[in-house]
């Protein structure tokens, strides 16, 4: 039996940020994980399905040199399928060849005791690895989430791949169908679409990426459409079948028949709980699957289990991951740090890329949520970068004055989206957000018209409100002028006159000062 201060069960994102730093701060630390250090990101998920999307983007924006004045004709790019192994061995690269031992060499040096294996609870405070067996002070679940495979016929029949397998390929089939409408499955139809594949999407969902506003996922199914990508929605597949030839036959649920040399499944993922007995340390699970935790991550009901990332299934983003870690650490070295998951931003690295964050939703109490859109197309840079435009989408809540949410597909969204990332998450103002100054010409200007008009209606709201206020209090108004702002306003309680019922002799003295100033300034 070995004895730990702190066991870790998965090394993805969230295990192995907790391990280094725990350890870092003088803390034993093992970290257990079954397959490689760093998790599914750096190697099979985020890091190269982002590299193959800035090659194909790279490809199509070649083909627009000629129309962006770059060159004297376009360039000849060669066969599309050749170019995606290309592209593939810069991807291999980049997610070091799927291969996890230097990341593996550099915990193991920071002094945390990485076990190989499949963790299983075999008591209140011990874990079993390949037959060790190791206790703790703290536990921390971080075990992630896997593919949700659905119940298809004939499925199983067919050699149909997972978004890893699909984003690890050294080739490109020369057509896919993608059963799924999520942030994967439209990079991954890009991908292999600008490669030069007959692509099909099949959702079973009344729009792509259901989490996002409905308007921005009608502009993304939209661009795929553009470059050639066959959608179908409210449509499930009902049989799959592997022909004489080999190739893959599908039966939809709208009649029809589709053929394809290769199925992609990336119908969402699950937390990966199965197979842990977590009933043996008291934990319950949630409807989802996953594990349940409060506000400093702590597992509920115990007092010294923690768990962070997909397995929480709480906004199950690598950035979530990491930011959990952070508040783990934080907390196991005797701190009280809450999490507050108000402003977790996510993006679809489709080109253009969409990019959300906060709440458009006015179903909690004591809130009014009213949007403001903005057509891309009528910022300059725009103009200047021959963009096909895109769309921005604002919610404020009205009782609060402050940024609720935020929408967005078009150039660069991913980027720029940040200051509306901020804004939620710091609550700031609706009247300062108004008052910031872009630079010209960028697409944040685009931040700038519905930001004041969600200030103006925010404005109008607390009018309307100091009104039925004061008509419950029944308020006998007393209105003057404000020298500062020029508005007309009771004395006693502050409400606005609409109207601006000031006595005539009143308005007429305030007309003669500002003829009188403008005199003696001009005579200056």
């Amino acid at each position: 039996m070995k004895n730990f201060d702190v066991v870790v069960l998965g090394g993805g994102t969230a295990g192995e940020a907790v391990a280094k730093n725990l350890v870092e701060a003088g803390k034993s630390v093992a970290l257990v994980e079954k397959l490689r250090v760093g998790g599914e990101c750096a190697y099979i998920s985020c890091m190269p399905s982002k590299a193959m999307l800035r090659s194909a983007q790279a490809r199509t924006l070649a083909k627009k040199l000629l129309a962006l004045g770059a060159a004297t004709k376009n360039p000849d790019l060669g066969d599309a399928f050749q170019a995606f192994e290309i592209a593939a061995r810069r991807r291999d690269e980049i997610a070091s060849y799927r291969n996890d031992t230097d990341t593996a060499s550099e915990i193991i040096k920071s002094g945390v005791a990485l076990f190989r294996g499949d963790g299983v609870f075999t008591g209140i405070n011990s874990l079993s690895v390949n037959g060790e067996s190791l206790t703790w002070i703290d536990l921390v679940i971080a075990t992630g989430s896997e593919a949700t495979i659905p119940d298809i016929p004939g499925l199983s029949s067919i050699d149909y791949w997972r978004s890893d397998q699909a984003i690890s390929t050294p080739n490109a089939p020369k057509s896919i169908a993608i059963v799924g409408g999520g942030p994967v499955a439209c990079e991954l139809a890009q991908i292999f679409s600008r490669f030069g594949a007959k692509t099909t999407i099949i959702e079973f969902g009344d729009q792509l990426a259901g989490k996002e506003h409905p308007d921005v996922a009608l502009r993304l199914a939209a661009n795929l459409r553009e470059e050639g990508i066959t959608i179908f929605l409210n449509t499930e597949v009902t049989k799959a079948e592997l022909t004489a030839e080999k190739s893959s036959r599908l039966t939809l649920s709208n009649g029809q028949v589709l053929m394809c040399d290769r199925v992609i499944i990336a119908a969402g993922r699950h937390p990966q709980t199965s197979g842990l007995n977590l009933g043996l340390i008291g934990i319950e699970l949630g409807e989802k699957g996953e594990i349940l935790i409060d506000g400093d991550c702590r597992v509920l009901g115990t007092k010294n289990i923690w768990a962070a990332g997909d397995v929480t299934a709480i906004a199950p983003f690598t950035h979530t991951a990491n930011y959990q870690a952070r508040i783990i650490v934080e907390n196991i070295l005797g701190g009280s740090r809450k999490a507050n998951y108000s402003a977790i931003p996510r993006a679809i690295y489709t080109d253009p890329p969409v990019t959300s964050v906060g709440n458009f939703s006015d179903s909690e109490k004591n809130t009014k949520i009213l949007t403001s859109k903005i057509e891309l197309s009528d910022v300059s840079r725009n103009s200047t970068d021959s963009e096909n435009g895109g769309l921005l989408i604002l919610a404020a809540n009205l009782a609060t004055g402050v940024l609720a949410g935020a929408s967005a597909i078009g150039p660069h969204a991913d980027e720029w989206m940040a200051e509306a990332t901020l804004a939620i998450r710091a609550e700031i103002p609706l009247a300062v957000l108004e008052d910031v100054v872009h630079a010209f010409p960028t697409f944040g200007e685009a931040f700038e018209i519905p930001l004041r008009e969600l200030a103006r209606q925010h404005r109008l709201f607390n009018s309307e409100s100091k009104k039925a206020s004061s008509k419950m209090t029944q308020c006998e108004h007393e209105f003057l002028l404000d020298e500062l702002t020029k508005e007309v306003k009771c004395i006693k309680c502050g409400d606005l006159d609409d109207e601006m019922q000031l006595p005539n002799h009143a308005l007429e003295i305030e007309e003669e000062k500002d003829e009188f100033y403008k005199t003696q300034v001009s005579f200056e």
